[in-house]
């Protein structure tokens, strides 16, 4: 993410979303159609799955954000861990879905939304918390797609910030003005 100065908790925070977005997709396209469905283990979710999970969440916290609860009477979490979407196809439009509503619900807001209170649950929280929640889970989530898109792609992975053993050699180009 290149340096931007702003005051805006809301463009800080719709920035680091799409840091989030962004991050899933290059680690998402480095893996087979078959390895988005792989699990490491039976208590383990695959790429699939995560993804399904997080735009059942997406949908539920951010669809009326201002105006109803944060989890949807509709939504059925524990069915976000099964049957995830069989093509990749399928699967990217339920991520893309899913981003829509987050960037639909934080753009129109302004500075003076960010203390008026929303529900997750029926518990009470300030805009800004319930911003910073979502933020906190959906970090989580994408670091464990990166994390087994990294182990799935294996040798084939290419890094998606400073390849290893390569630091020295980005410091020395940033030092000289040659960027990153």
């Amino acid at each position: 993410m290149a340096h931007e100065f702003t005051t805006s908790y809301l463009a800080d925070s719709l920035s680091i979303f799409r840091m989030y977005k962004a991050m899933g997709e290059r680690a998402l396209a480095q893996v087979t159609d078959d390895q988005l469905q792989v699990a490491l283990d039976p208590e383990s979710n695959s790429i699939a799955v995560i993804v399904k999970h997080l735009a059942g969440n997406m949908r539920s916290r951010w669809t009326d954000f201002l105006t109803s609860d944060g989890e949807k009477p509709d939504r059925n979490r524990d069915t976000e861990f099964e049957a995830p979407p069989a093509t990749r196809a399928a699967l990217m439009e339920m991520w893309e879905s899913g981003w829509r509503v987050v960037f639909s619900a934080l753009e129109p807001l302004t500075d003076a939304d960010l203390g008026r209170t929303v529900c997750i649950r029926n518990e009470p929280h300030s805009v800004m918390q319930a911003i910073n929640r979502q933020v906190a889970h959906y970090g989580c989530h994408v670091g464990q797609i990166v994390f087994l898109a990294k182990h799935l792609a294996s040798s084939k992975w290419v890094s998606l910030s400073i390849p290893r053993g390569k630091s020295a050699e980005v410091n020395a180009r940033m030092a000289s003005g040659k960027g990153s």
